[in-house]
C-alpha cells in the first residue's frame, strides 16, 4: 500500500504542476491581454485546484504511513529528513491554502482583469512555494 501511495503521489505531482503552470500562464495571459474571463478560464484554474487537493490528500496519507514522515521529526539536523518530514508538507499545505484562497477570491471579483489578477497572484505564489520545496533528488 505504501509503495502505491508513494508512486501515485510522485506521479500525480506532474499532473498537478502542469495544471498549475497552465493556470498561472493562462491567468497572466488573460490579465496582460485584457481578455474577457470565460468559462474555459474558470475550468483551467478549477482543474488546477482539484489536482492540488488530490495531491494534498495523497501526500497527507503518505505522510502518516511513511517512515520519512512523523517518525523522523526528531532528526532535524539531517537536511533530507527535515525536507521530507517538515518543510515539504508544511510549505505545500500553505501553498494549497493560497491556491484555494485565490479560487475563492476570484469568484467575488466583478471584472475580468481583477479575476485574472487574483488568480495570477495566488496561484503563482502557490506554485512558487510548491516548486521551492519539492525534494528534487528523490523525485527525479
Amino acid at each position: 500500500m505504501y509503495d502505491f501511495i508513494q508512486k501515485f503521489h510522485s506521479g500525480w505531482a506532474y499532473v498537478a504542476l502542469l495544471l498549475l503552470i497552465i493556470g498561472v500562464a493562462n491567468s497572466l495571459f488573460g490579465m496582460f491581454s485584457k481578455k474577457e474571463f470565460t468559462t474555459r478560464d474558470r475550468k483551467i484554474v478549477l482543474f488546477g485546484l482539484i489536482a492540488t487537493h488530490i495531491q494534498l490528500l495523497a501526500g497527507l496519507i503518505l505522510y502518516f504511513v511513511s517512515p520519512l514522515g512523523l517518525a523522523s521529526l526528531g532528526q532535524m539536523a539531517d537536511k533530507a529528513l527535515r525536507l521530507t518530514s517538515l518543510e515539504h508538507p508544511l510549505i505545500n499545505i500553505i501553498a494549497i491554502v493560497l491556491i484555494t484562497i485565490g479560487w475563492s477570491k476570484h469568484k467575488k471579483q466583478v471584472t475580468s482583469e481583477s479575476k485574472f489578477k487574483t488568480l495570477s497572484l495566488f496561484y503563482g505564489l502557490g506554485l512558487l512555494f510548491i516548486l521551492s520545496r519539492i525534494p528534487w533528488k528523490m523525485w527525479l
